[in-house]
């Protein structure tokens, strides 16, 4: 029997996903679990660098765990768990320190773009840097390499983490000549176009221009209403491909609805929130068994606890496995 390759998706709590979240990470991550031996992990201790609110954490890690189980997670077919209950992370990521060059963590994107900013704006290059986000790339390293992992799912921007995954594991394999780490590969998904906020702008909470997952309907259809448009009155034709909320509706509809809305674009007669309801309409029908679901998890917060701790049992079964050969590698155990 050939084993099957491991995926390992690392999900940053940052509270409730927006659909541009859905379409761009959710769901093209959850596929993975169709051709790989699927891992997911809720990286709280990544979040400390922005987080220092402890209940504000607390709460996100609960939502994000609700989403992603909403959304379709199955803990029974794939492995589900919270990287602070894994220890053998920071025993590997103590590990891989000794083999991680100052030069290479000087080169990571985050560190690197809040220097420049430090030095555009004439502050001391180090203001706001803390160790968290300088060894970001040794503890992401942990995550990965601790659990065998073939490949990660990344977008292009992110592929500067799983090189540096690589490099670190293989300046250890060459310092103990073994093949003590995997090497690990950046996984590109398909690439989904860039899915459009309220104002014709990327979605991203930093615009303040997202549609949550698990709005209440009426919620929902209001946000949608938001939606900037043009000064065309009901009767001019209009232009499909230029309209943002066309371009949200293909990302839900069927080739046939696309097909129909786009005809009443071209023939003119239909107004902006004639356009903006048929939007509410199938994406309402899409969310609403995810919101469902949403709702009834959010509420049963000691059954995601039960779903973590079950599932940081089992990760900590694979985790010890690479550590102790690791350590027997260094001459620790």
């Amino acid at each position: 029997m050939t084993m099957r390759k491991v995926s390992l998706t690392g999900i940053k709590p940052t509270g409730d996903p927006h659909i541009g979240n859905y379409v761009g990470s959710i769901k093209p991550a959850l596929d993975l679990a169709k051709k790989f031996d699927a891992r997911y992990f809720i990286a709280d201790y990544h979040a400390l660098n922005q987080i220092k609110d402890p209940k504000l954490l607390k709460d996100y890690i609960y939502e994000i765990a609700a989403a992603w189980l909403a959304c379709g997670l199955n803990p029974d077919e794939v492995l589900f768990y919270r990287q602070s209950d894994v220890p053998e992370t920071f025993d590997l990521a103590t590990i891989l320190m000794a083999s991680t060059p100052k030069g290479l963590l000087n080169r990571a994107h985050a560190y690197k773009a809040m220097i420049q900013t430090n030095q555009a704006e004439g502050k001391d290059q180090d203001i706001g840097v803390n160790m968290g986000l300088y060894t970001y790339p040794v503890l992401m390293s942990a995550d990965i390499l601790l659990f065998d992992t073939n490949f990660v799912p990344v977008g292009k921007d992110q592929f500067q983490h799983i090189e540096m995954a690589a490099d670190i594991a293989q300046a250890l394999n060459y310092a103990y000549k073994d093949d003590v780490l995997v090497i690990p590969e950046p996984y590109s998904t398909p690439s989904t176009q860039t899915v459009i906020g309220l104002d014709g702008r990327k979605m991203s909470k930093s615009y303040n221009n997202t549609i949550p997952m698990f709005l209440p309907e009426k919620k929902l259809r209001k946000r949608i209403m938001k939606i900037v448009t043009n000064s065309q009155v009901i009767e001019e034709p209009k232009d499909p491909e230029t309209c943002s909320v066309f371009t949200l509706y293909k990302l839900f509809a069927s080739e046939e609805q696309i097909e129909a809305l786009k005809q009443r674009y071209l023939a003119g007669g239909m107004g902006w929130g004639d356009a903006k309801q048929e939007l509410f309409l199938v994406l309402n029908e899409h969310l609403s068994p995810y919101r469902e679901k949403y709702d009834v998890l959010i509420q049963d917060r000691p059954y995601i606890d039960k779903l973590l701790k079950e599932g940081s049992e089992k990760a900590r079964t694979i985790a010890g496995e690479t550590i102790r050969r690791v350590r027997k590698a260094i001459g620790i155990g």
